[in-house]
Order: C-alpha cells, then structure tokens, then sequence
C-alpha cells in the first residue's frame, strides 16, 4: 500500500516538471516575437493597432455617417411632411377665407344688386311673443315668396338700440326695413330722413305728415276691441268682464281697452263692471311680463270675470294662460292674431281672438312697394275676431248671428265706438 503511494506522487511530480518546461518555452517564444517586433521599428503591433484603429475609426465614421444620413433622411421627410402638412393647412384657411368671402360678397352684392332685402327691427319683444311682433315677422317671411326677398330680424333688448339696429340693416344695402311697434317711430323718421332710398314700414306708427320713404301700417283696434267687448257682454253670466293690458303709453292698447268698454256696454248695458288693468311698468317691460298677467288675471277672476280679455304681448299670453286653467268655467279673449294657433295653452278658455291683420298688411305694403308705387303716409289695415273654434258650440247661435250682424257696421263706422285718438 505504501509502495503505491510512493509511485503515485513521483507521477504526479513528472507531469509538474513537464508543464514547467512547457510554460518556459511559451514565454520564450512571446518574448523573441515581441523582440522582433520591435527591430521593425514597432510597425508590428503598432502597426496592426494602427490598422485596427483605422479599420475601428472606419467603420465608426461609415456607421455615423450612415446614422447621420438616415437622421438627415428623417429630418427631411419630417420636415417634407410638415411643410406638407402646413401647406394644406395653409391652403384649407384660404379656402375657407374665400368660400366665406364668396358668402359675404354674395350676400352684400345681392342685396345692392337685384335681390330684394327685406330686414325687420322688434320693439322689446321677441319674434316669437305669438302676438303682435310674431305677426309682422309672418309677414314678412311671406315676402321670400311674394318678391323672392332674403329676410332677417333683429330683437331688440334695450330701447337705446333703436337706431343702430335700424342702421345695421342700411349698411348692408337692404331695401326695406320694417319697425315693429309704437315706441319706434322716432328712430324710423330719423332714419329715412337720412336715407330716402330705403323703405320703411312702420308698424303701429302713425304718420302726422306724409314721408315719401314711411309707410306707417295702423289698425282701427278701436274697433277689433268693441267686438270683443260686445262678444264680452253676451258671454258674461256674472256680469263683471276683465281685461289685462300692456300700458297706457302706447295708444293701441288704449283704442283696444276704450273699444272693450264701449262694446260690453252696447251689448250688455247690464254688465257694468269692466276691471280693466294697465301694466305698471314701462316700455322696456309691460309687454314681456306673463307672471304679471296671470296674477292679474287671477284677481279679476276672484271679483268675479268670467270673461278676460289679454292684450299685451307675452303679459296677455300669461293671463290667457292663467284663465284657461279654470277649464273652460271663465271665458278668455286673445288679441293681433288668431291665437288659437300660436298660444294653444289657452285653448281651453279661448273663445275667439280680436284681431290686427298684420301679416297680410305687410305683404300689401311691399307688394306695392316693389310695383313702383309705394304707399307713403298712412295705410290703414284690416281688423277683426278670429274664428270661433271648438267654442262654436259653446256660443249659442243668437250670439254668434248678433255678432256677424255687428260686424260690418262697426268695421264701416255706421256703428260708432266713441274712441277718439289722443282724447
């Protein structure tokens, strides 16, 4: 056992003394090469360094350069893209700024040109007040048929407007400007004063001396009012009426509220109790105050009207409103237009409307405007009560016989409804 012990390690120590040897000879030999390198004046390594370096340098200048070629290819087609992209932009906002300089060019040579341009001004009220200024914007509109017109409005909001609204429509070249209302008849003076080629239509403006550019279109309400009133009288079983009105400052809804009076006394002498309430507030408000009507209207209904008559814009609208929820047990009376059509709220109570025609009374006026002989001055329009509706049943045939009757005597004057103007 021992024995191979002892041969085991003399193998083991010839193995070491050969790698030894080896390892001697390895060194030897990087050595004599790294001499020899050196007698060539280092052009050796040194020159194989070089190469590498150059070859490293090399291909580092060819990868950056193909890198900076392939940013500078992106950068151009970014930058391609962009101006690509500005240039349709460009060219869309060009577009567009002539298609809407087309537009306004049209529009501003058509109306200085051959089409006809038919603009409309509203005191305070809205176009859609289903009375009064609903009326004249009907008429109007009928005008894009009548003359082929382009037609627009403006809404008032505040009366100090007045005259530049009036000079919008004189900047754009229309021909014929239509003011609604009372309160605007000094601005429309002034402003066809200043421009005698425009037409003006004023309505419910009276004219006291003739302006060859104005035509002021008025309505005897004295008398729409008396036949209301006289339906009024015949209706009433409690004998007390009511009516619920814009304010006194302007005259038609004084001839409205005299020719009510008149009209129940004619028809019903028994039925001497008329309530009859102005609105408290100015221009700016008695026509647009519909809460203010229904607690009117309420009040009168509580001392005992059984019939109401509303005349004032969106405030006669409320106290319409207002009655028609008694359904049916109060009588209600519109006022300008037939409103059954345009305040179906109240048709429950509405019995008939007193009329104003407006709407066939504008398109007259321009009609005769566009034949070369426009009125000037005054031209009187027609009134009248609207159809009774479903409340032809209701009115019994004797009343409804009396008032078609009265009808044409009131209309001609034979029947007199003791209003006179300013009195």
């Amino acid at each position: 056992m021992k024995n191979r012990w002892m041969m085991l390690l003399v193998v083991l120590a010839t193995f070491g003394l050969i790698a030894a040897a080896c390892g001697d000879s390895s060194g030897d030999g990087d050595t004599a090469a790294g001499d020899e390198t050196s007698d060539d004046d280092g052009s050796g390594a040194g020159d194989d360094g070089d190469g590498d370096d150059e070859a490293m340098a090399e291909d580092d200048g060819e990868a950056d350069s193909h890198s900076d070629d392939g940013d500078d290819e992106a950068m151009a087609e970014d930058d391609d893209e962009a101006m690509a992209e500005d240039d349709d932009e460009a060219m869309a906002e060009d577009e567009g700024d002539e298609a809407m300089a087309e537009d306004d060019g049209g529009s501003e040579e058509g109306c200085a040109g051959d089409l006809v341009c038919v603009g409309l001004v509203t005191d305070v009220g809205k176009v859609d007040d289903k009375s009064f200024n609903q009326s004249a914007w009907e008429g109007v509109q009928l005008l894009e048929g009548e003359l082929g017109a382009q037609v627009d409005f403006i809404e008032t909001q505040d009366s100090t407007d007045y005259a530049t609204n009036i000079q919008s429509y004189i900047d754009q070249d229309y021909d014929v400007i239509v003011t609604v209302g009372f309160s605007l008849g000094e601005a429309t003076l002034e402003a066809a004063g200043a421009n005698p080629d425009t037409y003006f239509i004023g309505v419910d403006q009276f004219q006291g001396a003739e302006v060859a550019n104005v035509a002021g279109l008025i309505f005897p309400e004295d008398q729409a009012g008396f036949l209301a009133g006289a339906l009024a009288g015949r209706l009433t079983e409690t004998g007390v009426v009511g009516q619920v009105l814009g304010t006194d400052l302007v005259p038609p809804v004084v001839a409205f509220k005299e020719g009510f009076d008149a009209g129940v006394a004619f028809a019903n002498p028994d039925a001497d109790d008329v309530i009859a309430t102005y609105h408290p507030g100015g221009l700016d408000v008695a026509f647009t105050d519909p809460d203010w009507g229904a607690t009117t209207a309420r009040q009168a209904i509580d001392n005992g009207a059984d019939v109401i008559f509303g005349a004032g814009g969106l405030t006669g609208n409320g106290a319409l409103q207002e009655v028609a929820k008694d359904g049916g047990d109060v009588f209600c009376i519109g006022v300008d237009t037939d409103q059954w059509e345009t305040v179906p709220e109240a048709q429950p109570c509405l019995v008939t409307s007193a009329m104003k025609l407006i709407t066939p009374g504008i398109v007259d006026i321009a009609n005769e405007w566009n034949g070369g002989a426009a009125p000037a001055g005054n031209f009187v329009g027609d009134v009248g009560l609207a159809d009774y509706h479903d409340f032809a049943s209701v009115v019994d045939q004797e009343t409804q016989d009396f008032i078609a009757d009265l009808t044409p005597q009131v209309l001609s004057g034979e029947v007199s409804t003791g209003y006179t103007p300013g009195g």
